[in-house]
């Protein structure tokens, strides 16, 4: 659908004037302005200008340049449900000190290693098995059986949390994918179970109201899940982990996986709710949980379009990337709707919730233009190109001046395999509209150093160059220029992938990733610059998100100037 609305610089270069066209486009002159509806065909050129003007001051913004185009782009996606999954920059030295007590009780345990039985104990395995028959699910004998010979006689770190074979079979993360955080049907918010690894806000600083809460929440509580019309138990959600797609899982296992799954995850809770309250006694640590949660969940999508609105008001053309679809609606909502149309696809992904659209400035561009060609470039790709629903919008567009564009925003996969693939997809239709512009707002994923598994940032810089574009770094990217730097803390349940304090640099992503596009033939780079705090500054060496920013990419910014 089309949905109206919603710093350190570096490669800068001399300022000047300038107002030539590449080969490949009509000079100015050639090209009659855009005429807005109702405007009568006898209103001279001049006029149109003076008419931009005005309704231009009307909005409160200065009048649009016709040499000069500011662009920015923002993957505003940041932490997942979980608000302890990444390391923040916080003010509160509490942070830091949960966050390392946690990363000393797993990395080295010591006798804190205590037995399964311990901490989720007979007692409430007992309750969650009578809970499991009263469903009628079958293999809970089978369960209790390996409750006995394993699973209540492992150590909950080195035996439990460690065990890679668990999340080889993904026992533990494949109930938290489930049931972890429910969108409920109608938009009335989502449903949390009780852990510690999303926004759940009910009482856990003990196991004992922990395990109340859980309970309720998995078999007694029913919800309306969005997309269903029927209310469910979320324990009814979870469905059986099929061995054709996890082989470690043993045919016994796939046959109980459902009540197995169920137990796994109640391990797994028990034993997180256990060492943040040992680390943390007096209950801070939940305190932490839910101010992240306000600021990088609830309020997620508020504090992104207050730095919008705030920092880049004078921005002609914002592309964003990995935006929730009710993002758009609150886009439109917000005072930013009134300056600027958010354009989303027609093909708008709700399920996975991961879409790149553009906003354009309504003085700047003529809305009314606007056609989307998002279709015809996915319909290109192969299977082996990892292209998503939502993660491309391309669209045409004209300016108040008659100037055609073609417009693209992209959020390219974790290893950055599908950046070359789009962006020469998306050239090859460049090549087919000579009259278009292209600027082209991307999240292209790339890395300080390129491999066989990775896109390198040296490589993805020679390949747009040879087809004629430049970017808002220049022709060649500086690998040290990074616009994501992120850890994985221990308080997630991929351990292999923690960084412990002293290595969030070497183990997290700290990498060039956002860039901006354009013909070289055409533009000019005047100033660009990154953005990690809301303020357009860019604070080096400093993880993020933080509560004043609430994603975990750098907003990058760009004047550019007709060359």
């Amino acid at each position: 659908m089309f949905s109206k609305a919603r710093s350190r610089g570096m490669g800068a270069s001399e300022e000047g004037e300038g107002e030539g066209e590449g080969s490949h486009l009509m000079d100015d002159h050639e090209k009659p302005p855009s005429r807005p509806t109702g405007m009568p065909r006898a209103v001279s050129t001049a006029g149109l200008a003076l008419l931009v003007v005005v309704a231009w001051f009307s909005f409160g913004g200065s009048a649009p340049e016709r040499s000069t185009l500011r662009v920015a782009t923002w993957n505003i996606a940041a932490i997942n449900n979980n608000p302890f999954e990444y390391w923040i920059t916080h003010d509160d030295a509490d942070y830091n000190a949960l966050m390392e007590g946690v990363q000393s009780f797993i990395d080295q345990p010591g006798e804190r290693d205590v037995p399964v039985s311990q901490v989720f104990t007979p007692a409430m395995w007992a309750e969650l098995k009578a809970l499991m028959r009263a469903q009628g699910w079958s293999g809970v004998d089978e369960t209790d059986a390996l409750w006995q010979s394993s699973f209540g006689q492992r150590a909950i770190i080195s035996g439990f949390m460690k065990d890679r074979s668990l999340g080889e079979k993904r026992l533990a993360s494949m109930p938290d994918r489930v049931t972890n955080t429910i969108n409920l049907a109608g938009g009335h918010g989502v449903a949390n179970r009780p852990t510690v690894i999303n926004c759940f806000a009910g009482d856990m600083t003990s196991t004992a109201r922990w395990w109340a809460n859980w309970k309720a929440f998995m078999f007694e509580e029913k919800v309306v899940v969005e997309g269903g019309g029927v209310a469910t138990l979320p324990a009814s959600l979870l469905q059986r982990i099929k061995r054709a797609k996890y082989p470690a899982l043993s045919a016994e296992e796939e046959a109980i996986s459902v009540p197995l799954q169920t137990l796994c995850q109640a391990i797994f809770d028990a034993i997180l709710v256990h060492i943040v309250n040992l680390v943390s006694p007096s209950g801070k640590w939940q305190q932490l949980q839910q101010q992240m949660c306000d600021s990088l969940n609830r309020r997620k999508d508020a504090n992104t379009l207050r730095i919008l609105e705030r920092s880049y008001g004078d921005t002609n053309l914002l592309f964003v990337q990995e935006a929730a679809a009710v993002f758009v609606a609150k886009a439109n909502a917000a005072a930013l709707g009134k300056s600027y149309a958010v354009i989303a696809s027609s093909s708008l992904d709700g399920k996975r919730d991961q879409n790149s659209l553009v906003l354009l400035c309504r003085q700047y561009f003529d809305v009314a233009s606007v056609r989307e060609h998002t279709a015809e470039i996915m319909a290109t790709f192969d299977k082996a190109t990892p292209v998503a629903s939502g993660d491309l919008l391309v669209i045409s567009a004209t300016d108040a001046f008659g100037r055609s564009y073609l417009l693209a925003s992209f959020h390219g996969d974790t290893n950055g395999l599908a950046t070359l693939p789009v962006l020469a997809a998306v050239h090859a239709l460049a090549q087919r509209m000579p009259s278009h512009r292209l600027i082209f707002g991307l999240d292209a994923n790339t890395y300080v150093q390129g491999s066989a598994s990775k896109q390198g940032v040296v490589e993805f810089g020679q390949d747009f160059v040879s087809k004629g574009y430049s970017s808002c770094w220049g022709d060649a990217p500086d690998p040290s220029n990074h616009t994501t730097f992120n850890a994985r803390t221990f308080l997630q349940p991929q351990l292999q992938k923690a960084a412990k304090s002293t290595e969030k640099a070497g183990k997290g992503d700290k990498n060039p990733k956002d860039f901006i596009l354009f013909p070289k033939a055409t533009y000019r780079v005047v100033a660009t610059t990154k953005d990690n705090t809301g303020r357009r500054q860019y604070t080096e060496g400093m993880v993020f998100p933080t509560l004043q920013f609430p994603s975990d990419h750098g907003l990058v910014a760009t004047v550019l100037r007709e060359a």
